[in-house]
């Protein structure tokens, strides 16, 4: 479904992407980790048609992200790390829109509305404003529109990033059914190695712009001599992902404060 040969993408003098390479089966799901700044990102807008690439060759479902990008936007949904919902619509006007700017039929449309809602446990809150969901409603509403118009691969960056454990837990199981049932491809990134473990068919880790190993969990295990899947990421990039979170949020504090004395 997703085919990357040497793929690499510059900014200048600095090699954001370097010669990576991977490729992801239809109907599987993919966790692509690494630490911030590892290229991650970089390669999710390559695919998705954001960016393109200085070198390389990539595909989706057999299409090229640069010259064929009507196709390949056909082809999957995404929800962003950030918010993207306008929160002074309903849940029904959220979805109703996307497949409108998706051009799904209007029968069609109200149809797969009703079904996705009903899937992600919203359809009795369907005419509420988003603004008054929560952050896991939010999140499980992203989801569901992004599948709207029936894609088939969905791209989910960081999706339960700072949602509580039973929330993420019930996101995880919608995933799941809507991967059996559907025969989705997923293609995901976090920072929680647990849902990397329990989710991922294969795993994928960047560091520095290049993969340094991919495979089932277990080949990474034996490659690295690691009893999990945190372990083998901190003998293979150097620090926990917890250790990355924990910088950033530093960081993010670092700049408050810089901004208040301002």
């Amino acid at each position: 479904m997703i085919r990357v040969t040497n793929l690499t993408k510059r900014y200048g003098p600095i090699t954001a992407v370097r010669d990576v390479s991977f490729e992801v089966k239809a109907g599987e799901i993919f966790a692509f980790l690494g630490p911030n700044g590892a290229g991650k990102t970089t390669t999710i807008k390559i695919l998705t048609t954001l960016l393109k690439p200085s070198s390389g060759e990539v595909q989706v479902d057999g299409f090229d992200p640069t010259r064929n990008q009507a196709e390949v936007r056909k082809r999957f949904g995404i929800v962003f790390q950030d918010p993207s919902l306008d929160d002074q619509l309903t849940a029904y006007e959220n979805m109703d829109l996307h497949g409108a700017l998706y051009a799904v039929p209007k029968n069609l449309r109200k149809e797969r509305i009703e079904q996705l809602l009903n899937l992600f446990q919203l359809w009795d809150r369907r005419t509420d404003l988003v603004k008054n969901f929560s952050g896991g409603m939010r999140r499980r509403l992203e989801i569901a529109r992004c599948m709207l118009h029936t894609p088939k691969i969905i791209f989910l960056d960081e999706p339960t990033l700072g949602l509580d454990p039973q929330t993420r837990n019930q996101l995880w199981t919608h995933i799941r059914r809507l991967n059996e049932d559907e025969g989705i491809t997923v293609f995901l990134t976090t920072h929680y190695m647990d849902e990397a473990e329990r989710m991922a068919n294969r795993i994928a880790i960047i560091d520095h712009g290049a993969i340094v190993a991919q495979g089932t969990l277990i080949e990474l295990k034996e490659k690295t001599g690691a009893d999990s899947l945190e372990a083998a990421f901190l003998k293979l990039t150097g620090y926990s992902i917890r250790e990355e979170e924990t910088g950033q949020v530093e960081r993010m504090r670092q700049m408050a404060r810089m901004f208040h004395r301002r």
